[in-house]
């Protein structure tokens, strides 16, 4: 009997582990620093000026560039950063982003794509987004960090909170 509710409890536990899966990638830098603790009780802000352009959507879902990037806003103002919004606007190429970027006075601009964002066919249709994204100086146009993610959870959770939950691990360090 003891062999029967091992075996039982071994499959529930595998089958659990093997719903939700998460893959990240990321440079060894972290993203500028907004707040400089300069002292026990006060915190010095940085002016972080980021241009955010619409994902890249490499999907056959329709606007998942424009949905992953206007989670990716949401937690870059929660961080503190100051963000210039390109997201209604068509995807430029990176040349155009850069200019854009230097016409707006940000310091950096963040740019990349969505390769996976849809519900997994199946009995339980987990949600499954995948993205990358990067952060250019603008005046150098050189690559300060980047972070390349993919996620997928269980099948009652939507792919909002999957996506948001892919981008705070991205961004977090």
């Amino acid at each position: 009997m003891k062999k029967i509710k091992f075996t039982i409890l071994s499959v529930i536990l595998v089958s659990m582990v093997g719903c939700s899966t998460s893959s990240l990638v990321r440079t060894q830098k972290s993203l500028p620093v907004v707040y400089e603790d300069f002292n026990a009780t006060h915190d010095k802000k940085n002016d972080v000026t980021i241009s955010l352009f619409q994902l890249n959507n490499y999907t056959d879902t329709p606007r998942a560039g424009m949905r992953a990037s206007n989670i990716i806003e949401g937690m870059l103002l929660i961080k503190g950063y100051t963000v210039v919004s390109h997201l209604k606007d068509k995807v430029p190429s990176m040349k155009k982003a850069k200019k854009i970027a230097k016409k707006d006075g940000s310091k950096y601009f963040m740019y990349g794509g969505v390769s996976e964002w849809r519900y997994k066919t199946g009995i339980d249709g987990e949600p499954a987004v995948s993205f990358q994204i990067s952060l250019y100086k603008t005046k150098k146009y050189k690559l300060v960090w980047s972070a390349t993610g993919s996620d997928s959870d269980w099948g009652n959770a939507s792919i909002g909170t999957t996506a948001q939950d892919l981008v705070a691990e991205m961004m977090s360090k």
